[in-house]
């Protein structure tokens, strides 16, 4: 699927379309939650390459940070100082500085990365507190990818997405917590409404934009 076919699918996508797009990619949106949920049980060296993950994705192609951002170069982000991380990024993601110094940062909240509080909301605003980098976007992505539930994960596809279902009144990204909250109160809401888990929408959204169910 190109991106021109996946734009025009989404400016005329309704309820019912978006409802079809659902049935025909349900099983690959359930094996790849059930991927997340095996990542509750995961070491803490994989959980923090996660977060390394989520802490590169902002404004850049998420499948190249995919590649690189892995359990093949693993032992560089647990272990190399910032200006081996920051040569490594270059090319990989925008702002690769920024993130190199967010990465380096991090290390030193890793083991609390699997003290967690349970319930996710809490466990998101720890780490929007403790982790530099992270807003509430990046928070929920990291949190849904190691196995927690229900939190809307409102990257620039999904918003768009939602605005164009008439979920949302802009196509703008939240920018702060009062906005984040309240367009996920909607995106929860929708999602009730058409009978698709959040988790499940949020996966569908972004492949029908991309053409991938990615993490």
């Amino acid at each position: 699927m190109n991106s021109l076919n996946n734009t025009n699918s989404m400016n005329s996508m309704n309820l019912r379309s978006l409802k079809r797009a659902y049935l025909e990619r349900k099983d690959e949106i359930k094996r790849r939650l059930e991927d997340f949920s095996r990542m509750r049980h995961a070491s803490l060296d994989k959980i923090f390459l996660e977060l390394c993950y989520c802490i590169c994705t902002p404004l850049s192609k998420a499948e190249k940070v995919y590649e690189y951002v892995s359990e093949k170069n693993k032992e560089l982000f647990l272990n190399e100082e910032y200006s081996t991380i920051t040569q490594f990024l270059r090319g990989v993601c925008r702002f690769h500085k920024n993130k190199a110094r967010y990465i380096i940062e991090a290390r030193k909240v890793k083991s609390y990365l699997k003290k967690l509080p349970s319930d996710p909301y809490e466990a998101r605003e720890f780490l929007v507190k403790h982790v530099k980098g992270l807003g509430y976007k990046e928070a929920s992505h990291f949190l849904r990818n190691i196995g927690y539930r229900g939190l809307a994960i409102l990257d620039g596809h999904i918003v768009h997405s939602l605005y164009s279902l008439g979920v949302l009144k802009t196509d703008e990204r939240p920018k702060s917590r009062k906005d984040y909250m309240a367009a996920e109160k909607k995106m929860k809401e929708f999602a009730q409404r058409a009978g698709i888990d959040i988790d499940e929408l949020d996966l569908l959204l972004w492949s029908m934009r991309t053409g991938r169910v990615l993490k």
